[in-house]
């Protein structure tokens, strides 16, 4: 920020030290500017207003029935229609304005003016239009502006009811065509749908929609199969190797016994019986009752043990296939392991079945692609000139009644509501607006005159400003002492400077004024 403030403050004490220059370059502008205002020649407006009827009693009636067009499309074509080559050339004659004109290239550009001096404006929701053109010449203007005025009111739509009947004409033409077209694909897609009767369903053809919905169940049931095949193989192979360690055990010693017979109910009798006996021991000596007797249920429980699991071995010994079936783990594994068969045999029924379908619809879908392409073609065309078929004929009523309805009534009717009338006092220049900006232009050329000159000849006026320039380093800065008759001449030129400009800005008022008192008056 700092920065900027000190760039804003060079750039205008660099103005200021040429500010006499600005001055005259202002004096200068301001000087041709007011000349060539004051010499841009007075203009005078021409205008009058039209009605156009556009309602009757019929257009509502025939409302959706008949084509007609709105306001917007009225003035469009009221524009086209008015401000055109051909009714320029016209005006002219009307107006006499070609006897000014000798040469050709004098009649184009009298012609290129007119036609973008000319302006017709809608006057508001009532359908009034005004028509307006300027020139120096009050009397020419009113010329112009009564002839355009003739032409409008004098137009008729005689050309609008000759392009209805040859519209009718195109389109019943066109209906023709089409009728042969619609027949011909009627035709076609019957005989179609005749050869193709098997591989049709309510939708059409979809043969290679139901091969790929076939194609998907078949890979979905060989998965499952094979995830079947797969759980059934693990459970068979969990099921052959707890039968070999159980076999493998049944034959080892009696010291393994224990551990390939648990005898859960004995062991959880001795272990409450343990814990038992080690609370007592915590609280009384070895030859209190409780505890003699609390070994003593200790010794037998293990003996129990010991006899049950001496059965349960020889038993296994003599009998291992019985011990194998009788495991809780066995029976789960044999349960699991007949579900997984079952699972496997309804599978394969399903992947065969399927397999069987895939390869039906594997035939068919060969001709399919065909087939489809075919149906597709075939009903497309037929919609299309059914739809085109269909839009002619009503369009063509649509023309008959819009024909019918011109012939009663005139689409609009043009009435003069205001004759054209010339403008007493000239409505161009606005000379007050003008001066204003060509003083504004003036004080502006002044100011980039300054800043040019200081920008082709500049000066420092810091010490930080030479410093960033030349990038050497500054070791000190020399103070000018003003002396009095220095500063009485600066304030003198300033006053000078002051007066200057003053009278500069007090012309250009006393001008626009001038202009306003004698508009005024003259309105």
């Amino acid at each position: 920020m700092d920065e900027l403030i000190a760039q804003i403050s060079a750039f205008a004490k660099g103005a200021w030290k040429h500010r006499w220059w600005g001055l005259l370059a202002a004096w200068v502008v301001a000087i041709i500017g007011s000349a060539a205002i004051l010499r841009i020649p007075d203009k005078y407006e021409a205008s009058a207003r039209v009605f156009v009827d556009t309602q009757s009693i019929l257009k509502p009636l025939m409302s959706g029935l008949a084509v007609q067009p709105n306001v917007s499309q009225q003035v469009t074509m009221l524009s086209r229609t008015l401000i055109s080559r051909p009714n320029v050339e016209k005006l002219i004659r009307m107006a006499d304005l070609d006897l000014a004109s000798q040469s050709p290239s004098a009649r184009e550009a009298l012609i290129d003016s007119m036609m973008s001096t000319l302006q017709i404006q809608s006057a508001g929701r009532d359908n009034l239009y005004t028509i307006t053109y300027r020139d120096p010449v009050p009397q020419k203007a009113q010329r112009v502006v009564q002839s355009l005025v003739s032409i409008f009111v004098e137009s008729s739509l005689g050309d609008s009811r000759k392009d209805t009947e040859a519209a009718q004409k195109f389109i019943a033409d066109q209906i023709k065509t089409y009728e042969t077209r619609l027949e011909e694909a009627e035709t076609r897609l019957k005989e179609f749908r005749l050869r193709n009767i098997e591989m049709q369903s309510a939708a059409g053809p979809d043969v290679a929609g139901r091969i790929g919905e076939l194609g998907s169940q078949y890979n979905q049931a060989r998965l499952e199969l094979l995830e079947a095949e797969r759980a059934r193989d693990a459970a068979k192979r969990q099921l052959d190797a707890e039968r070999a360690l159980i076999t493998s055990a049944s034959s080892k010693a009696a010291g393994d016994a224990s551990k390939l017979f648990p005898t859960p109910e004995i062991d959880a009798r001795l272990d409450a019986q343990r814990k038992n006996l080690d609370a007592l021991l915590q609280r009384f000596t070895d030859q209190h009752p409780d505890v003699i007797s609390g070994r003593r249920l200790v010794k037998e429980l293990e003996e129990q043990k010991r006899k049950e699991v001496e059965e349960l071995r020889k038993s296994a010994v003599a009998n291992p296939t019985h011990i194998t079936n009788s495991s809780p783990v066995m029976q789960e594994l044999g349960k699991l392991l007949a579900a997984a068969e079952v699972q496997v045999a309804s599978l394969t029924a399903r992947v065969n079945e399927y397999a069987s379908r895939y390869e039906r619809g594997r035939e068919m879908v060969k001709t399919a692609p065909q087939v489809e392409a075919e149906f597709a073609q075939l009903n497309r065309d037929y919609a299309i000139n059914k739809k085109n078929y269909e839009d002619l004929v009503a369009r063509r009523e649509s023309a008959s009644l819009t024909g019918s309805l011109d012939s009663v009534a005139g689409v609009a009717d043009f009435r003069l509501i205001d004759p054209p009338r010339v403008s007493q006092q000239p409505v161009a220049p606005n000379r007050s607006l003008l001066l204003i900006g060509a003083m504004f232009g003036a004080i502006v050329a002044g100011i980039g005159v300054a800043v040019a000159l200081s920008q082709l000849r500049p000066v420092f006026h810091d010490a930080r400003t030479l410093r960033s320039v030349v990038g050497l380093p500054l070791l000190g800065v020399v103070t000018l002492v003003v002396s009095d008759a220095v500063k009485k001449k600066e304030r003198s030129n300033l006053l000078k400077f002051a007066l200057a400009s003053g009278s500069l800005v007090m012309c250009f008022a006393v001008g626009i004024s001038l202009m306003i008192v004698m508009t005024g008056r003259m309105g």
